[in-house]
């Protein structure tokens, strides 16, 4: 499961083209042209819909996308970098969830419950956002008050009309004091309220979320949380009082509206290992749950309304991107009904060592670039020749090959196991500057990689 922050804005991707769509996933994601076309057509469709007249929007289904390809490829990636580009609330679950223990796993309608949790967050944030700075004031305000002396009780009279200004003129300089950061070492006594939750032991009936909400309709006082001081900086202070403000300035059930629609309209799930529950009826055991899975995954996915505490939520124009790798099953073991609501399809390709190379090298957040930028924290330099980086691509693809091949992700412990001995003497190293050849790549990987046994356990 995932959390997502907007990348760009709602207004700069409402305009970008298919096109534009996939260039930009493009910079994360190499090669799988066909699965970025997928889904830089379904969201331009969506954004289609939203222009259409309401009467005609309602009946325009989401075009949800199957996914098909080994491990490692980049399915999920490519996934959850939409949702980033779209500023949508995305989460990733495991179809396998939901038969874990004894084939009764969560009830399949908490991955809505759970996206919409995460659109509250998302929005909460942004309406934060807009008003932080005045409840930066507001908290700067309070914390005044707690470093000030006490005013004067009412009715004392000052002994002249000069003495009336000075509290304002030591407020005022106690104000510049606190923006310049002279008081930061200052220790203030808030008070602070713990949210903490009763737990309670559930033994049968409604679903947790619906138990809660009753709990609180029945136990008010219970789920509002004690308050206790605490003696803290002044500057965690302002940070605890500005949360404070923000809180009683941010409308609760604005935000939980806004969630709701920005889930109907724009919410991605992403649907992981939907082949480990296909299984058409077999007369027993595992067969029969399986497709009992897939039956209740069916109205979600075409389009349902599931009860959550933030309100009721419509599925129907809930984008689900569905992925497999189908090494045991195919797609067709789906039931037909299931099969119906994933109407685009996408086979994604293995991986081999020219992929292996551009993964290295291309991305912004490269493997590369981030062991070079990890060890540069050491004072170490890290240059990678050209003819080193073939080679590891060269040895991942033989690994792969040879063992299981779990796609890109061996580049991770093939890179882990290379710079095994840097990382470790990085902090004790006389010598800062290393250079990475295919020499020292052979040394470190060639006798692993020919030996298939070693090779299956260390790589």
């Amino acid at each position: 499961m995932a959390i997502l922050l907007p990348e760009s804005s709602a207004s700069s991707t409402a305009s970008m083209t298919p096109r534009e769509i996939v260039a930009a996933l493009d910079r994360h994601v190499v090669g799988q042209r066909a699965a970025k076309r997928a889904v830089a057509i379904a969201l331009r469709n969506r954004q289609r819909r939203q222009k259409l007249p309401a009467e005609l929007a309602d009946d325009v289904a989401p075009k949800n996308i199957l996914m098909i390809g080994p491990t490692g490829v980049g399915k999920t990636e490519i996934a959850r970098r939409l949702a980033k580009l779209t500023h949508s609330p995305f989460i990733k679950v495991e179809a396998s969830k939901f038969t874990e223990v004894g084939y009764v796993g969560r009830d399949v309608e908490s991955m809505v419950r759970d996206l919409v949790e995460l659109a509250v967050q998302l929005v909460r944030e942004e309406r934060t956002a807009d008003v932080r700075d005045k409840a930066r004031e507001a908290a700067e305000e309070r914390l005044l008050d707690l470093l000030l002396p006490p005013t004067p009780p009412a009715g004392f009279a000052p002994a002249a009309d000069t003495n009336a200004t000075e509290p304002s003129r030591t407020r005022e300089r106690l104000r510049e004091q606190l923006r310049d950061g002279r008081l930061d070492q200052r220790i203030v006594e808030i008070d602070t309220r713990e949210t903490s939750t009763p737990s309670f032991e559930i033994v049968s009936g409604s679903s947790v979320e619906e138990i809660g909400l009753n709990l609180r309709d029945m136990l008010p006082g219970m789920f509002q949380g004690k308050t206790r001081k605490r003696k803290v900086p002044v500057p965690e202070a302002l940070d605890a009082l500005t949360a404070e403000e923000a809180a009683k300035l941010v409308d609760a059930e604005g935000v939980s509206k806004a969630a709701v629609a920005r889930v109907e309209q724009s919410g991605i799930i992403f649907l992981d290992e939907i082949d480990k529950i296909a299984g058409r009826e077999g007369g027993h055991g595992p067969d029969i749950s399986r497709e009992g899975v897939q039956r209740d995954l069916l109205p979600i996915v075409e389009g349902t309304t599931v009860n959550t505490k933030h309100g009721m939520v419509k599925t129907d124009h809930v984008l689900f991107v569905a992925a497999g790798a189908f090494h045991v099953s195919k797609p067709s073991d789906l039931i037909p009904e299931l099969q119906g609501r994933f109407p685009i399809r996408v086979e994604l390709e293995a991986l081999g060592r020219d992929e292996f190379v551009r993964i290295l090298t291309e991305p912004r957040s490269s493997l590369i670039t981030q062991y070079t930028a990890l060890l540069a924290t050491e004072g170490v330099t890290l240059t990678f020749t050209g003819d080193a980086v073939t080679r590891i691509a060269e040895l991942a693809a033989i690994v792969n090959e040879r063992t299981e091949n779990i796609g890109a992700r061996r580049l991770h412990t093939m890179m882990e196991r290379l710079l095994d001995d840097v990382s470790f003497d990085a902090p004790d190293l006389d010598q800062k500057s290393i250079t990475i050849d295919a020499a020292y790549v052979d040394r470190m990987l060639a006798t692993i990689v020919k030996n298939d046994d070693l090779s299956r356990y260390v790589l």
